[in-house]
């Protein structure tokens, strides 16, 4: 008997279509042996992954990044591949990998296997695993105050609104960082440690040269959110360039120590502490994507 593909659904994702109907109609005739799980209230891609996921060929996740980062990190490690078909608001790994924001593109892919399987770096942060980046100050704020019910009816402009705000309320916070083997102290308004290069807006760029299989994470550093450099941060992402308001080193390990507990996000995890362990895991995490 084939391995089946296991399709996990979070029913609380952001986009409001009939997913499950859509899965049946896409592999009608495609022979292709299916087990789908809706996610009740509270439950984890990682408990489903657990007991279901051993025999699977491929896992497929439906929802946003708080879905997928959390079926990923069970699959750390493992040979068993995931599949990403985009369902919440900004999407970011997926559009980082270049897969269809369409849910019936994306299900097509699947079916008709026009994808690669593609080893990506995954990250930890204080133990735990991240894809995406650890965000402390203003790019952490933008996420933790954009308020739910707005982000349902304007989708990912919410995000915009919180980061006004943020910046409008930014004060900056001294940092000591450890880069490999090198020191400094720095104030900022914002630092990111991040794996991946995709703002989650169409195809901008936090900044230029960011990739998920070199083996290296990116420390992004805004000093001030003054109007000059906020517009020069915006303006580099757009164009696809350094600015030199965005300071922007690479290293395998970081260590960020603060004066005291300051919340951060870990993708979309939310935590406080004091100090920061980051380090790269490289090529540790099997991905579809497109031919």
């Amino acid at each position: 008997m084939d391995q089946p593909i296991l399709f996990i659904i979070n029913p609380a994702a952001g986009k409001d279509e009939p997913v499950e109907e859509m899965i049946g109609r896409v592999f009608q005739d495609s022979g292709l042996q299916l087990l789908v799980h809706v996610l009740a209230k509270d439950e984890s891609p990682a408990t489903v992954i657990k007991d279901q996921g051993a025999e699977a060929r491929l896992i497929a996740v439906y929802g946003g990044d708080g879905s997928v980062t959390e079926a990923a990190a069970a699959l750390i490690g493992k040979d068993i591949p995931m599949a990403i078909i985009p369902g919440g608001t900004a999407n970011v790994l997926s559009k980082e990998l270049g897969i269809p924001q369409d849910t019936e593109e994306a299900l097509i892919l699947v079916r008709d296997h026009k994808y690669k399987l593609q080893k990506i770096d995954t990250g930890r942060v204080n133990g735990r695993p991240f894809l995406l980046r650890v965000n402390l100050g203003v790019m952490a704020e933008m996420i933790t105050e954009t308020d739910p019910d707005l982000k349902e009816k304007i989708g990912q402009l919410a995000y915009g609104v919180a980061t006004v705000k943020s910046l409008h309320d930014a004060q900056a916070v001294n940092y000591q960082l450890t880069i490999d083997d090198q020191q400094m102290e720095v104030a900022a308004v914002a630092l990111t440690v991040t794996n991946s290069g995709s703002a989650g807006i169409g195809d901008l760029q936090m900044q230029p040269g960011i990739s998920m299989s070199d083996g290296l994470l990116d420390v992004l550093l805004l000093r001030d959110a003054g109007f000059l450099s906020v517009v020069k941060a915006a303006g580099g992402s757009i164009l696809g360039k350094e600015t030199d308001a965005v300071s922007h080193w690479k290293g395998k390990s970081v260590s960020v120590k603060m004066a005291g507990e300051q919340t951060y996000l870990c993708d979309d995890y939310e935590d406080r502490a004091k100090e920061l362990r980051i380090q790269i895991v490289p090529s540790s995490l099997t991905v579809a994507v497109p031919c």
